[in-house]
């Protein structure tokens, strides 16, 4: 099963994509898409456009996407929000099977510690993928998504969980 994990920006949306097979997981693709436009709306519809492209051409069932977080301050809060909204849009749209994940939720995933660095997080997607290329960052984390999506998936079936009671479901530690 192919996984896109999306790193939801403004300016810059990371997107990783993984095969998701039942001993392992491997690379397909990553990159960012650089968000341009001189309105919201235009930046907003050429996220749900790319997405919707990069599902069409790699066909995903599944999609993991970082939850908002407030991190400098409300309005970047809010873009970011707006930036999710679109990716989300576009992969419920396409059918796609949603995991919402908090960033501290995706670094204790990847790294085991919800304190990691990005470098840290960085670091070990490449060993979990076995990558010998350099990441940007957003790209680094839209992998590091879909990995978490694909451990909690495996979690859900292995406890027996219907997975399409896993669709939308918010997964975050409180």
């Amino acid at each position: 099963m192919i996984i896109l994990g999306i790193d939801p920006g403004s300016r810059k949306t990371g997107f990783g994509l993984i095969e998701n097979l039942p001993n392992r997981i491997t690379y397909i693709h990553s990159g960012y898409l650089n968000i341009k436009g001189e309105t919201l709306p235009e930046k907003l519809g050429q996220i749900f456009n790319d997405i919707t492209d990069l599902i069409s051409e790699y066909q995903p069932k599944q999609m993991g996407i970082e939850q908002v977080f407030m991190h400098r301050n409300a309005d970047s809060a809010l873009k970011l929000g707006q930036a999710r909204g679109a990716a989300i849009c576009a992969g419920h749209i396409s059918g796609l099977e949603i995991g919402e994940y908090a960033p501290r939720l995706i670094k204790q995933a990847i790294v085991g510690t919800g304190a990691a660095s990005k470098e840290q997080v960085m670091h070990m997607v490449q060993r979990l993928l076995n990558l010998n290329k350099d990441l940007q960052s957003d790209e680094s984390d839209g992998l590091a998504i879909a990995i978490c999506h694909a451990q909690y998936y495996a979690t859900q079936q292995k406890m027996g969980i219907d997975p399409k009671l896993f669709k939308n479901r918010r997964t975050s530690r409180r």
